[in-house]
């Protein structure tokens, strides 16, 4: 099974240009049964000298992540903020990235209850998780951690749900529209209510369209300074559609955690 094709404009992963000469990211496609609800599974790798702590911060994303490291398995719900991953040593992490909304037919519990939260294997799926953080141990290949996850999501495969396709193909838009800023654009474009689509979002995301759009204009003013934007950033915001300058550097910090000066200035943190 091969790797699909990085694409780092869709991954969160800041400065990463610079992040990925510290560790290597694969993405795998799932199977055929699997994709109303699973974006890919993912494999990150790494292998640092001696003493070195490398930090690499991650823009959210509005995706639920089951995740397997060394220390144990869980079911991660949509982080609000910026988070930082402290990479040492030698190692890796294996996952699978739900599609957005994809995680909820499996629970039924509204998403908004998991942001910032997680689950055990025994709360998502009522099974133990010991096979899988053991094959993660033991340098089991990729392909057997997608069929042990596989096996365990295809036995319990939820009936498709039209929901889960309707809000991907809003997020869709969103990301692929820079000009999208605000919720009632996107009630307009889908015929949907302000107040459904909020709902809707709750209950299969966890967070909100509003989140949702500023997260990506968020993303697209990161990637552009990763690039090497030269304008200011009244510009750059104003080309986003932030309404004012400072809307924009608050808007930027409270998610990147740096103002949009010091974010440019600042390579992958290495200790």
């Amino acid at each position: 099974m091969k790797p699909s094709p990085l694409q780092t404009a869709s991954m969160g992963v800041l400065q990463a240009p610079e992040a990925l000469k510290k560790f290597q990211l694969h993405r795998f496609p799932p199977d055929d049964r699997l994709v109303q609800f699973v974006k890919h599974h993912w494999i990150v790798s790494w292998d640092l000298p001696d003493h070195e702590l490398f930090c690499q911060d991650v823009i959210p994303n509005p995706c639920v992540n089951l995740v397997a490291e060394s220390s144990g398995s869980a079911v991660y719900g949509v982080p609000s903020r910026k988070y930082t991953k402290r990479l040492s040593g030698r190692g890796r992490a294996y996952g699978v990235k739900f599609r957005p909304g994809g995680f909820y037919p499996y629970v039924s519990t509204p998403m908004s209850r998991l942001t910032d939260g997680s689950l055990s294997f025994e709360e998502a799926f009522r099974s133990g998780s010991v096979e899988l953080t053991d094959a993660l141990r033991s340098g089991e290949p990729p392909e057997r951690l997608i069929q042990l996850t596989e096996r365990l999501l295809i036995e319990r495969l939820p009936e498709p749900d039209p929901a889960v396709e309707l809000l991907n193909a809003i997020i869709d838009y969103i990301q692929a529209n820079r000009e999208v800023s605000s919720v009632e654009q996107t009630s307009k474009t889908f015929g949907i209510g302000v107040r459904t689509l909020q709902r809707l979002f709750s209950k299969y995301v966890g967070v909100s369209p509003k989140w949702v759009i500023q997260l990506y204009r968020l993303q697209n003013a990161a990637e552009t300074l990763d690039k090497g934007y030269g304008g200011s950033p009244a510009a750059l915001g104003a080309e986003l559609g932030f309404y004012d300058q400072s809307h924009f550097i608050k808007s930027f910090k409270t998610m990147i955690g740096k103002t949009p000066e010091d974010y440019s200035g600042v390579s992958g943190q290495t200790k």
